[in-house]
């Protein structure tokens, strides 16, 4: 099998869908980013750099960016933190490893949309789960009114999808300790060193191909979140809550469409500059043994 080579035909239709269903919606999409199409015109003008233009005065929009930035920076580290921390325990030897396993895992596959109306139950202030328990426990006085407050809004939409997403970066970590010599665990271990010391100088640099994966996958993904912010708080209060593609939905369903697709592209450009770069510096950190 080993330098067998295959027909180049052979790429051709997944190039074919690529071009279908993403290069040609790009192209679309960057043309009408310099057009006024609106609800309103009978026809659709070129415009020049006006929608850009208009972004970068819209104070509603820096507010998106800057949630969108927080959202992404919480939900990337904590989700890594958290997925490592739990991948580490049940790589263990436990006996209900699999199953815990399985229920950390589960919220992964559950829709954010029906995980946003769970939590809406969950978060109500006279009726939800949270302030009954704290009052319950004689922690009354931090019951919130967790949604609608905004000094916990965002706190809250960050902590629920921490709750769904976790699970996926623990499976990703769990995959990369499979690939670990335990024959190199168990040298270290008679040479003296403690579990620290193998988790610092050993396991952790042996799992940068995970790492890479989780971050980037984190932080794309929750530049993206849209689902969950609509069901729980639909930007609000005020726009307290506002991301890039709440802004870009409330837009569109106003009829600014060619509006709407700038801001957009400018996403698609933002998660490329940052993106990039992060990716470019984890995968200098990976290393093959």
């Amino acid at each position: 099998m080993k330098g067998r080579k295959y027909p180049l035909y052979f790429a051709f239709p997944a190039l074919a869908v690529f071009l279908l269903f993403f290069i040609t919606p790009t192209v679309i999409g960057f043309y009408y980013s310099f057009t006024d199409w609106n609800i309103n015109a009978d026809t659709i003008s070129f415009n020049g750099l006006d929608n850009y233009r208009a972004l970068f005065q819209e104070p509603r929009l820096l507010t998106a960016f800057k949630n969108t930035l927080i959202f992404a920076a919480a939900v990337t580290v904590f989700q890594n933190v958290l997925g490592l921390g739990l991948a580490l325990i049940l790589n263990e030897a436990l006996k209900a490893k699999n199953f815990l396993r399985m229920i950390f895992f589960m919220p992964y596959v559950i829709s954010p949309i029906v995980i946003g109306y769970i939590f809406r139950a969950i978060y109500h202030p006279s009726n939800g789960i949270i302030n009954h328990v704290l009052n319950s426990v004689g922690l009354g006085f931090m019951a919130q009114d967790w949604l609608n407050n905004p000094k916990f809004a965002l706190f809250s939409i960050i902590m629920t999808d921490l709750w769904r997403v976790t699970g996926f970066s623990m499976v990703v970590y769990l995959a990369g300790l499979q690939f670990i010599s335990k024959d190199l665990i168990e040298s270290s271990s008679i040479d003296g060193a403690h579990y620290w010391q193998r988790f610092r100088f050993i396991v952790f640099p042996l799992l940068a191909a995970s790492l890479t994966v989780n971050v980037l996958l984190a932080m794309i993904n929750s530049m993206k979140i849209f689902e969950m912010v609509m069901v729980l708080t639909d930007g609000g209060p005020g726009y307290t809550t506002e991301v890039f593609f709440t802004y870009i939905r409330n837009m569109f369903s106003t009829g600014q469409f060619g509006y709407a697709t700038a801001v957009n592209l400018m996403l698609f450009v933002l998660v490329t500059i940052i993106g990039v770069p992060v990716l470019m510096g984890l995968k200098k950190r990976e290393m093959e043994y």
